[in-house]
């Protein structure tokens, strides 16, 4: 077993958004971890939302678009619905995408792009690469990875999903 640090033993303060970076180490990573989530994701959410997609339509096109054989509705369903608010949310967003022309069906059920589709997709990629420029502004990725291993770390700590 590993032995705890002495960052392990520190106390948690009350979350304070003002906290000096000092004081940083006290704060609960909950509180921080879910504001990061909740400003980064409403800002994402906003930006598509004045070009009238939503994040789960931009995950469909993604992952229809990813792959190398054409995924059934139910495998990106299968795929998507833990991202989503609620199990139903990636199929509607299917039902969507088709009937706004973005997705094509076939009798295989095997779901592809239209050129529609693929022009969305590449607009809605430049859109997220400039939005995440400005969240990552005066981050480098260094630190930006340091974070992510430091948040995966807690992860597994507390045995959650995709721990490594």
């Amino acid at each position: 077993m590993e032995q705890p640090t002495s960052t392990a033993l520190t106390d948690q303060a009350p979350a304070d958004p003002a906290a000096t970076d000092d004081a940083l180490a006290t704060q609960p990573i909950g509180y921080w971890s879910g504001l990061a989530h909740t400003a980064v994701t409403r800002h994402l959410r906003d930006a598509m939302a004045r070009v009238d997609v939503t994040q789960p339509q931009y995950w469909v096109l993604n992952r229809v678009h990813g792959g190398p054989a054409a995924p059934t509705r139910e495998e990106v369903v299968a795929q998507l619905t833990s991202l989503a608010e609620g199990p139903d949310d990636i199929a509607r967003v299917v039902d969507q995408l088709l009937h706004r022309g973005w997705l094509d069906a076939d009798d295989g059920q095997r779901l592809r792009l239209t050129d529609d589709g693929e022009a969305a997709r590449v607009r809605l990629r430049e859109l997220v690469t400039g939005l995440r420029a400005e969240v990552h502004r005066g981050i480098s990725d260094e630190e930006y990875v340091a974070a992510l291993k430091v948040l995966r770390a807690m992860v597994a700590n507390v045995g959650g999903p995709g721990a490594v």
